[in-house]
Order: C-alpha cells, then structure tokens, then sequence
C-alpha cells in the first residue's frame, strides 16, 4: 500500500502542468505536463533552457545513491537519510529503492510532505511540541497502523506538552520517542547530562501517550570536533542505551533505536555503533546523514568521511549551476546572471568549474576565473585575461551546501553528462 502511494504522488508530479512558476524551463514548453516535458529528452544548452539553470548529474546522483546502500550495508546500519536536503519525493522513492530505512524529518511539515507521498517511517530529529502538528500526527497514527513515527524528546516541559495534545487529540497509539543526548556544553539541542536523561525516562513512563524506545543526538554539533571527542560522544550514547536496558526502560520493544549521523562523521558512527553490545531486544542502528544525494562543491567535499576511508569510495558532487555572462565592463571583471537567489552562498561562494562558449558550444576549464560575490541576481567574477569570457558564455558553477542549493528551485533538471534531460526534481520547501 505505502508502495502504492508513493508511485501515485509521483505520477502526480509528471501531470504537474509546466508554466511561469519554474525558473529556467523552456518558454515553448508551457503548457506541456513535466512528464511530457522529460519525455522529449531535451538538451539542456541548445533546446530552449534559460540561464541561470540548476542541474543535477544524472550519473552522480545514481552514483551516490548506491555507494551509501553500499557503505550502510557493510557497516550493518540501517539508514534514514534527512530529507531536509532536498526535499524532493522522487528522491526519497530512489533512497527507498536503495534500501533506506526510512527518511528523517526536522519539523512536522516536512513529515506531512513525506506521508503525502506514503513516507511509512519517519524519524523525526527534533521535539514535537505544536499542539496542531501533534493532532495530526495522531490522526495519522490511529489512520494507519503501518505507520511507524518517532521523534527527539529533551526536556520534562517538552514531553508535559505532548502529553496533553495528544491525551486532547484522543491518541489512540503512543508516539515513540528516544532521549536525545546533547554534543556538549554549547551545542545545539538536547539533554546535557545523563541524570537529566535518566528524569526524561522517568517522566515518559509516567504518560502513556508516550513510548520511550530508544536514545539519539547528532555528533555533528560536538564543540571543537575532532575524532576523538566525536567517538568519546558517540560512547557516551551507547552507553545511555545500556544504561536504560540494563533499568528495565525498554521492556516489551521489539527493538531499541540508537541513532546518529549527520554527513560529517558518520565513519565514526559506524565504528563506534559496531560496538554496541547485546541489549535485551535487537538494536535498530539509524544513520541519519542527508547531504550526500548530491554531494557538493565546498563544504562537504572537504568534510565526507570518505576523506578519511578512501578505500569505502568516493561521493560525486551533483550540482551544476550554469549561468551565463551578461556584462564584461572591464578585461578583468564579468558578470553573471545568477545570484543570491539561484545560488547556495551560506558557507561558501560558488565555484566556477568550466566555461561552455556561447559560439560553438565548446567546453574549457574555467582557469582564472574567479567568483568573488554574489549580488540578488548576479555573480561578480574576477578573470586573469581579458580573453577568459565573453558575454553570451555559459559558466559551469559548483556549489557548497545542499541544502541551500535545493530549496531555491521548485523544478531542477535531472541531467546526463551530454546534457540530455531525463527528469524534473520536484521539491517542496
């Protein structure tokens, strides 16, 4: 059934009509439905796409995607990547197919999108406390009993609250919950100390609305990161698990959760969940990492873990960002016509990686050209050379950060290396 569902929303997608709404698509194809627009297999650089244009690599996006099912399965971790990357159903279908878990979710309208399209688990890696989210999240449990959701709990007010919407509601299923364990001292959410995880668990066995089923938190906010803190952290929450089994905390569960896992340390997780020993009931390993759908050009090139085990593999980054010069005011300056609302620019400027010429269509490496600014809707470039472009170019960007890279394009075209479009990436943020 939730397999049903998801093809469904997807066909429903391919019947979305194509019309002002998004950037870059052709101006003859209004009209058209998206699926019929795939269809023609039309080539990104000479069949009427306007620049600024994002697009995914076809080959890398397939790439990736199997080297994660890969790197999961050798490590015996089940994987529920974050859907806040990209946010896009047709990519979370391809996650599925490559054997996820499920998809995680950081607030409750991002799991509405999901079971939207027949999402059956969701981790949800924050505190629920909207009465209204919590409302629906009932009537989405007690509608369907292969639902399986589950979300942070971090503070004895958090689960009073819950507790009350959903008794309100008329729950007819508890919603499960792991404590989540704080990277420290200054870190971002969660519980900073052990005795304090220990009076969650007293407080949610005090409610049935509640189920505590297991602990999590995400190393990726650890201070000072290095990979001996990470893995003392990644100890420390093993060690609460056990700590709860051996209290009796997790009695009638057919598993305990323990997850973990951004995109930055998850050789870490792997190594340190390796260690997990025999608990009462079998342990459900969750990884949560997100980023690596389609990689990127900065910040997560130089911090994959891959970096450290070169001999797992490598992640291929995704993202090509193509605009084009519009003004050339000076042999050293050029313009281009995407800015800070086509491109990510929250960690680093983008990239430029190659120049196709907007005479012959050939490709060269983009030497001495250099984006050092991004206006709305333009990117200051510098070159070394007067006869590095011309106006009417096309400059191939890479891009640093994912997930400000999706959340600016509705409809991103899914590209093969000789530039045919297979597909439209539909997102929803």
């Amino acid at each position: 059934m939730a397999g049903e569902r998801l093809a469904q929303g997807l066909e429903g997608l391919a019947d979305e009509r194509v019309d002002h709404r998004f950037k870059a698509l052709p101006p003859d194809a209004e009209g058209r439905t998206v699926g019929e627009l795939a269809a023609e297999r039309r080539n990104l650089f000479s069949d009427g796409f306007t620049t600024p244009v994002l697009a995914l690599s076809a080959e890398s996006v397939a790439h990736n995607l199997a080297l994660m099912e890969t790197y999961a399965t050798r490590h015996g971790l089940a994987f529920a990547p974050h859907g806040k990357t990209c946010m896009a159903p047709q990519l979370f279908a391809r996650q599925l197919e490559h054997g996820a878990w499920g998809i995680t979710a950081a607030v409750p309208h991002q799991a509405r999108v999901y079971r939207t399209y027949g999402i059956e688990r969701i981790f949800l890696a924050n505190e629920v406390v909207d009465a209204s989210a919590l409302r629906w999240l009932a009537g989405e449990l007690a509608a369907d009993p292969g639902f399986r959701f589950m979300c942070y709990v971090d503070s004895l007010r958090g689960i009073e609250l819950m507790d009350i919407a959903l008794r309100e509601a008329g729950a007819t299923r508890p919603v499960d919950v792991v404590v989540e364990l704080g990277a420290g001292e200054g870190a971002r959410t969660g519980v900073r100390t052990e005795a304090e995880c220990l009076e969650l668990a007293d407080a949610i066995a005090g409610v049935d609305t509640l189920r505590l089923v297991g602990v999590a938190g995400y190393e990726g906010e650890v201070p000072d990161a290095t990979p001996e803190r990470v893995t003392a952290w990644l100890r420390r929450l093993v060690a609460l698990a056990v700590q709860f089994d051996k209290a009796g905390r997790f009695t009638d569960l057919d598993q305990i959760v323990i997850s973990a896992g951004g995109s930055a340390w998850f050789d870490a997780v792997a190594d340190v969940f390796a260690e997990i020993p025999e608990l009462s009931a079998p342990v459900l390993k969750l990884l949560r990492s997100g980023a690596y759908v389609s990689h990127d050009d900065g910040q997560y090139r130089k911090l994959t873990p891959f970096n450290r085990v070169p001999e797992e593999g490598a992640l291929q980054p995704a993202f090509r960002l193509w605009a084009q010069v519009v003004s050339r005011p000076t042999p050293e300056q050029a313009f281009l016509n995407a800015g800070k609302r086509d491109a990510a620019y929250d960690l680093h400027l983008p990239e430029a990686q190659v120049v196709r010429s907007g005479r012959d269509g050939t490709l060269r490496e983009a030497k001495g050209v250099t984006v050092t600014g991004l206006s709305d809707q333009h990117a200051w470039v510098s070159t070394e050379r007067a006869g590095d472009l011309e106006v009417g170019d096309w400059v191939g960007l890479g891009l640093s950060h994912p997930c400000t890279s999706f959340d600016k394009w509705q409809l991103i075209p899914l590209v093969e290396r000789d530039g045919t479009v297979t597909e439209f990436i539909r997102t929803f943020f």
